[in-house]
């Protein structure tokens, strides 16, 4: 049974069956030319003509010809010239045609110098190019600080050292010609908060900044912010600015504490080398008081010395206690009598 024909295991003749399968291919071939004739019979009555052979082979590259022509056709509408062939090449390079297009024909109708390469090369390089335009006919507000940034105000510190807390709003739109390779509204963001600080930490006075708020909008604006960046900036507006904290009474403060500290400690020192100066001087006395005792303990041995070898007699003995009585009689006169104790 498996070595039969396939004509005789399905009961037919081999030329029916050869009919069958070339009406298979026919249909299936009629399928897929059918879409492609009718997209070009679509391209053909827009004035937008696109070729059935490149329709055709589009779908052999793996490319779907209807975003093609659907953009040809929006394009030449709009009056701009876009051949297939360029359309085909950014979509196959990973670009997103549609909104390629429809950023062309924005800024061909706000009469915006953008052509269709320099729309590519910001569509591959990652950027919204139909943003951009719009961002360039109805320009972009930008809070200074950001919400990223999880902080609420700039802070700056005046000369008389007060701080102030400002919030800003930054008018910018998009420089198209430098869209490719500038920097984003992070840098205008971190630009316009140094300004912020640097004016008013020139300021004397915090009076002065707030008795004319606009000294920070004109002194930020004119120093070129937007040099290297994608963005034109058309203002700088204060939102808000509020008094904080006195800085420099507080840094004062704390310097006055960190000075009496310091002088505490050097007092501190002093107190203990002049307590130990006084121990030395202890010692000192108690040592020159011991050598007197031991010289004051020589003496009786001097003395019966000089019995023994005759050089003193019993008259001068006497005479040398005489003196001693006399003289203990003397300093005793001499002391203040003491106060009666009490109960006494």
């Amino acid at each position: 049974m498996i070595s039969l024909p396939i004509a005789q295991i399905f009961g037919m003749e081999i030329s029916t069956l050869i009919i069958i399968v070339v009406c298979l291919a026919l249909l299936v071939l009629l399928i897929f030319i059918g879409s492609a004739v009718g997209l070009w019979w679509q391209s053909t009555v827009s004035n937008a003509p696109v070729r059935l052979l490149d329709i055709i082979l589009m779908r052999f590259r793996k490319v779907n010809p209807a975003i093609i022509v659907t953009a040809r056709i929006t394009a030449k509408k709009a009056g701009i010239e876009i051949s297939a062939g360029q359309l085909e090449a950014h979509l196959l390079a990973g670009g997103r045609v549609g909104r390629v297009v429809s950023a062309l024909i924005a800024a061909h109708k706000a009469n915006i110098a953008l052509n269709f390469d320099r729309a590519c090369a910001i569509d591959l390089a990652g950027r919204d190019v139909l943003a951009a335009v719009q961002t360039s006919v109805n320009p972009k507000v930008i809070d200074v600080p950001s919400g990223e940034m999880q902080r609420a105000t700039i802070d700056g510190i005046a000369g008389d050292g007060i701080q102030l807390k400002v919030k800003a709003r930054v008018t910018v739109r998009t420089a198209l010609d430098r869209l490719v390779g500038g920097a984003t509204e992070e840098t205008i963001v971190a630009r316009v908060g140094e300004g912020i600080v640097t004016t008013i930490g020139s300021a004397k006075s915090h009076m002065h900044v707030l008795e004319n708020p606009d000294m920070i909008s004109k002194t930020v604006l004119a120093r070129g912010l937007d040099t290297g960046t994608a963005f034109e900036i058309l203002s700088i507006d204060i939102a808000d600015i509020d008094v904080g904290e006195n800085i420099g009474a507080r840094l004062r403060t704390d310097k006055a504490e960190a000075d009496k500290k310091v002088a505490q400690a050097e007092a501190e020192q002093q107190r203990a080398r002049a307590v130990a100066e006084e121990q030395v001087q202890l010692a000192k006395v108690q040592e020159n008081r011991a050598k007197v005792v031991l010289a004051e303990a020589e003496i009786p041995l001097a003395i019966a010395e000089a019995f023994r070898n005759g050089r003193l007699g019993i008259m001068d003995y006497y005479n040398i206690r005489n003196i001693q009585a006399d003289t203990a009689m003397r300093e005793t006169i001499a002391k203040p009598p003491q106060a009666p104790r009490e109960g006494v």
